[in-house]
């Protein structure tokens, strides 16, 4: 290979790496590969549907409370309002964020407004992290199982230990610890 050819060559290898190099975009950049771990971020008052729909105009602060939980915000300045703020923040999701207000009239719920919540079941299926674990197992005893485990030696061993006599529980024992301070003279 003649050395003119040898440096035509390195010099289209260099200038294809460049021109590789330079159309990476930032979704190709192996650098952006590998993100940060940023934990769930969950603040405030999450609020289902379910409880919108138990609340009724007339109800007491303390009805209020049992049904929605303490509000997020209550003013010295605006006493008649309760404002509950929700907002969830993941990782590679955009911030969702809810607003639900309960108005008051003296010690009567008088009007309430917000979003729209989503239901416990919609909640919980935004919260899932799309991980499987694998199966959960079953947290029943088959008939099958129970049997095998009275078959057992250490199913056998229990009834004799229960026939045993009983003695009573020791004493327990105490300490005695020195005084912190001395006593004064």
């Amino acid at each position: 290979m003649s050395a003119n050819h040898r440096f035509g060559v390195q010099t289209a290898s260099i200038v294809l790496a460049c021109a590789v190099l330079a159309s990476c975009s930032s979704a190709i950049n192996p650098v952006n590969w590998v993100t940060p771990y940023r934990i769930d971020v969950i603040q405030g008052n999450f609020i289902s549907s379910e409880q919108v729909e138990q609340l009724r105009p007339g109800m007491s602060r303390d009805q209020v409370r049992a049904v929605l939980g303490t509000p997020l915000l209550a003013s010295l300045f605006h006493a008649d309002r309760w404002d509950y703020v929700f907002t969830l923040k993941r990782q590679g999701v955009e911030p969702q964020s809810f607003k639900y207000t309960v108005f008051f009239k003296g010690d009567q719920l008088e009007s309430f407004a917000g979003d729209a919540m989503p239901s416990e079941a919609e909640f919980i299926a935004k919260l899932d992290n799309k991980r499987k674990l694998g199966k959960v197992p079953p947290l029943e005893a088959s008939e099958e199982q129970l049997k095998a485990a009275e078959k057992s030696p250490a199913a056998k061993s229990a009834p004799g230990a229960a026939a045993a006599v009983a003695t009573p529980p020791a004493e327990p024992q105490t300490t005695a610890y020195p005084p912190l301070e001395s006593p004064k003279q």
